[in-house]
């Protein structure tokens, strides 16, 4: 099968990125982990199986964008700017709001470290859903 992939990801191409994301097993390896090309080799071939033609590197700079973009709309909404949007944020929040963020704490000094993660979640939220 040829695979013509335009530069720009179609909704539909996202939409089923989303949808392999989303799965718990892949979730699992991409969290925390820093060499994973056979996790995104792995979720391209996930995506020809569903018609959507893209080679892993395509898939990780989706990643990597999609994930900066829904942080960058997180940061914003906690900051009270809730006129900053993305199209996919509330998929993104669902597949990444188990995801452990280092906790930003102010030092006494004035200046601001990474603390330990944050469980972000209770056993009665997860089996809640």
């Amino acid at each position: 099968m040829e695979c013509e992939a335009g530069k720009h990801w179609t909704e539909e191409e996202v939409k089923a990125f989303l949808s392999v994301w989303s799965e718990k097993n892949i979730r699992k390896q991409l969290h925390g982990t820093l060499r994973n090309k056979g996790i995104f080799i792995y979720i391209a071939k996930r995506l020809q199986e569903l018609g959507v033609c893209r080679d892993w590197k395509q898939c990780r700079a989706k990643y990597k964008n999609l994930k900066y973009e829904y942080r960058t709309v997180k940061y914003a909404h906690s900051s009270g700017d809730v006129t900053k949007t993305m199209k996919f944020f509330h998929d993104l929040d669902a597949i990444l709001r188990y995801e452990p963020v280092p906790q930003l704490a102010a030092e006494e000094n004035g200046r601001c470290s990474a603390t330990e993660p944050q469980p972000n979640t209770s056993p009665t939220t997860d089996s809640a859903q």
